[in-house]
């Protein structure tokens, strides 16, 4: 069990690095999701993959840590802020630049100077 959530979350986090360097705007948004998941499963898997144990009451032996339930809780709530925020700066720079590329220039072209 312990391996097949140790690939899911290399998976997912080789996934979000490969979409965040991408040329458009919506797959940037779909990798930062992608890592934050990773993140998450990460976070979830940090206290111990024990199925049917309570979180603080039964057998020590059988206990699961309920402290990184808790901290996953707080890491949805600030990827889903910091989503919506890289969302709303995607929107804004789409209608002042007419495009969604993140680099406007063509490969080859010289920059324009302001002068």
């Amino acid at each position: 069990m312990e391996v097949l959530v140790a690939v899911a979350i290399g998976a997912m986090t080789a996934a979000g690095i490969y979409l965040m360097l991408r040329l458009r705007t919506f797959t940037v948004v779909l990798g930062l999701s992608m890592l934050t998941y990773a993140v998450n499963v990460f976070l979830f898997a940090s206290g111990r993959l024990v199925t049917g144990a309570p979180p603080i009451l039964g057998s020590l032996d059988e206990l699961s840590d309920p402290l990184p339930q808790a901290l996953v809780l707080t890491a949805i709530v600030i990827s889903f802020g910091m989503t919506a925020l890289v969302v709303m700066l995607a929107l804004s720079a789409y209608l002042n630049a007419g495009t969604d590329e993140i680099d406007i220039e063509k490969p080859g072209e010289q920059p324009e100077t302001g002068g």
